[in-house]
């Protein structure tokens, strides 16, 4: 199989970032990335646009980064309870999953992707629970969530015989 040399303009996930030399299939070069301008071969005139490149990368993560962080500061001031209906003596109907949590995030005005949470399973009982927050790969926030139920619980109590 033929391979080329070219020199990525943007991000592509699971190929490399922008300004970066990656190696690639002939076809995939010539049929997808050149047309959509998500590539360039490389030769000695692409040398100054590698640099510049680089440069734009290295401005884009920074920028990225300090966002991140300012997420974080603000995902630790905030502090959510999620409302379920609940049946006798507090047992859940269904459970709360990363979406509920993205949900009640967002009307609190914190966008985040449901895939940005550490949840290995869905939540099934009231109380406090924590989940890890993905927000950029050198920055995770550890956030606390409180599930309560939408009516009052009523507790089962047995009648004393006498």
């Amino acid at each position: 199989m033929a391979t080329s040399e070219i020199l990525l303009t943007e991000a592509i996930p699971g190929l490399g970032a922008e300004g970066e030399q990656v190696k690639v299939r002939s076809g995939f070069a010539r049929n997808f990335l050149f047309p959509r301008r998500k590539a360039v071969p490389v030769n000695r005139a692409n040398k100054k646009q590698i640099e510049v490149l680089q440069q734009r990368r290295a401005e884009r993560e920074a920028k990225e980064l300090e966002e991140a962080n300012a997420h974080a500061k603000k995902l630790e001031s905030i502090s959510i309870a999620i409302p379920v209906k609940t049946g006798k003596g507090g047992k859940l109907f269904g459970a709360v999953t990363a979406n509920d949590v993205a949900a009640r995030l967002k009307d609190e005005g914190v966008e985040l992707d449901k895939k940005q949470f550490s949840m290995p399973h869905p939540v099934k009982n009231l109380g406090k629970h924590h989940l890890r927050v993905k927000l950029h790969p050198d920055v995770t926030v550890d956030f606390s969530f409180e599930v309560v139920s939408e009516n009052p619980i009523k507790e089962e109590k047995e009648e004393e015989s006498k």
